[in-house]
């Protein structure tokens, strides 16, 4: 079987290939990848000798039609997707995220290629903090930064090119994951590092937004789940009930790094921040089966630190221009 997984050297995207390769040996993967600064080479680094990378556009659409002529199936997780990026400059998501899928799309609807599609649960908007209800399959649309707002479109794309061409496709949404390899301008992995650096950590507004979170592998398994057994044309939730506000996150890291659980400092908010996020999985869970692994969000977040702590060499060349970004737009509130 070859796989064209977009996006590979990214953080999710460099996961499912390591965990395809080692539950998978009969599937042969090719990367495509632009190698944007939320890529890394060195993701892939273990296992380089087992895959292709391709350093291309997603958009660039005789590219991506000469993989899909020898490709079986395309599993697309490549988008621009930090929300504070795409507040400063909406540009790249839209090229990214709807041109590219639409480059895709065309693609494998050519060569009658199977193809599932990464989205997120930020196309729902946000629910509020008192809210019993979660996003199921059938919750409307609602996006509320130009990052979901492009997955949203690119969502519906896919939507359109199977009722309209056929095409065989499945989408899921998942909830916000965290694990190895994720690139430290992220929530998780920016807290952690700036512990392990002796930098403060940097909490927005009151720090009560929630975020349903699940480890990247359990992520991975439920996208080759719905590869496997899900019905065409269908959506799939993803998530694994692990809700917790950020400044619950932020106190939990500082307590399994043996730092006082009040050492980070409040931050001015950012623009549109979505108050809660939360996922009903039933459907993945009951009609094909899935299972989340990383049943305890403290026990992986202690995995996580770890991971972080024993691979300096690979995020260390990434802290001060990450930092620096930052801060230009963040005001300390006393």
């Amino acid at each position: 079987m070859r796989v064209m997984v977009t996006g590979g050297a990214g953080f999710i995207g460099a996961n499912f290939v390591h965990r395809t390769l080692a539950t998978r040996p009969d599937v042969h993967i090719v990367v495509l990848d632009k190698m944007t600064y939320a890529a890394n080479a060195q993701s892939l680094a273990p296992v380089a000798d087992r895959i292709e990378l391709v350093e291309g556009d997603i958009a660039d659409t005789a590219l991506v039609d000469s993989l899909a002529a020898n490709t079986d199936l395309v599993v697309h997780f490549a988008a621009e997707s930090h929300n504070d990026n795409s507040l400063a400059d909406p540009t790249s998501f839209v090229h990214t995220n709807l041109v590219g899928t639409f480059s895709l799309l065309e693609a494998v609807r050519t060569h009658g290629v199977r193809y599932h599609h990464i989205s997120t649960d930020e196309v729902y908007g946000d629910l509020e903090l008192d809210d019993p209800d979660r996003f199921t399959e059938t919750t409307a649309y609602n996006p509320s930064s130009p990052y979901s707002a492009t997955k949203a479109g690119s969502d519906l794309l896919v939507r359109a090119w199977v009722r309209s061409f056929g095409v065989q496709a499945t989408i899921s949404n998942c909830s916000n994951n965290y694990g190895p390899y994720q690139h430290i301008e992220k929530f998780i992995p920016r807290q952690i590092t700036n512990v392990l650096s002796g930098i403060r950590p940097k909490l927005y507004g009151h720090g009560k937004n929630v975020r349903d979170w699940i480890h990247v592998h359990d992520h991975n398994d439920a996208v080759w789940t719905i590869i496997d057994k899900g019905q065409i044309g269908e959506t799939y939730l993803i998530g694994a009930d692990g809700e917790a506000d950020n400044r619950t996150v932020i106190e939990t890291i500082l307590e399994l790094t043996g730092q006082p659980t009040d050492a980070f400092d409040f931050v001015t908010d950012r623009p549109g921040h979505d108050l809660r996020y939360a996922i009903d999985s039933t459907r993945l869970r009951t009609e094909l089966g899935w299972q989340p692994q990383f049943l305890d969000f403290r026990t992986g977040l202690a995995d996580t630190i770890d991971w972080y702590r024993n691979n300096q060499n690979w995020w260390q060349p990434l802290k001060a221009a990450t930092e620096n970004k930052y801060a230009t737009t963040e005001k300390v509130v006393e």
